[in-house]
């Protein structure tokens, strides 16, 4: 089985292709420029190099989300652009669960994934190492930064944070629950994460269509949340002029 998987969820961008779980191809890049400038020619160019073609693709891996609504947009509209051109199936991949499978093999260590969803919040999900699987410790949500430090002091694991928000959770919570930064090259978000997050999507069979495929946000953008601010605002406003009436 073939799987080639997309990760835009954040600043980074990459393509993977990979054949019955070992890894043929991954194209990786992170140069400021926007993913719907970069995406497209990643696929297009790997598979190209690889001697490869959508048509020999089984299954297109897309990181669904949690992450950057504009990056989730474009790779979810990218794989569903190709899943519906060739009639493909799709795997919409946990963004979180997919950046802590390169670290399973690490047995018996809590990965704290860390994605940075601004105003002191980050998209995390914990997870327990075990060498050739995951365990799954908690959901995909977006928390506090001192609400993850409370509940990271219950668990008495060897911990290690990856993802765009690694950093930050360490620079902010290491004195309080010590941990580590995964490995700069494991750090970032992958498409060879998707792709691995996809074959349990397969075994389970999970797969979607592409008119099925959809991000998965987690919480409303910026534009949504100011608007419901403004809402809420204006019904104060009339609701109190009412009563001086």
């Amino acid at each position: 089985m073939k799987i080639l998987a997309l990760e835009s969820s954040a600043t980074a961008c990459s393509a993977a292709l990979c054949r019955d779980g070992e890894l043929i191809a991954q194209s990786f890049q992170c140069s400021g420029l926007t993913h719907s400038r970069t995406l497209l020619p990643i696929v297009h160019d790997m598979l190209d190099n690889c001697g490869e073609s959508l048509d020999q693709v089984d299954v297109i891996a897309v990181a669904a989300g949690p992450g950057s609504f504009t990056g989730l947009r474009i790779g979810v509209a990218t794989a569903k652009g190709l899943a519906w051109a060739a009639e493909k199936p799709c795997a919409p991949c946990s963004t979180l669960e997919s950046m802590a499978w390169p670290l399973a093999y690490m047995e018996d260590r809590l990965i704290i994934c860390a994605m940075d969803a601004r105003r002191k919040q980050v998209y995390n999900a914990l997870f327990l190492a075990r060498g050739d699987r995951l365990e799954r410790l908690s959901p995909d949500r977006a928390v506090s930064l001192e609400e993850l430090g409370e509940e990271l002091k219950n668990f008495q694991f060897s911990k290690i944070v990856v993802g765009d928000g690694a950093q930050l959770c360490y620079n902010t919570l290491n004195e309080q629950v010590p941990m580590t930064l995964a490995p700069v090259h494991l750090r970032m978000q992958s498409a060879w994460g998707v792709a691995r997050a996809a074959e349990e999507l397969v075994k389970a069979g999970a797969l979607v269509s592409g008119g099925e495929l959809a991000p998965v946000y987690h919480r409303l953008s910026q534009a949504e949340r100011e608007r419901l601010e403004r809402e809420q605002n204006t019904k104060f406003t009339i609701e109190g002029d009412q009563k001086h009436v």
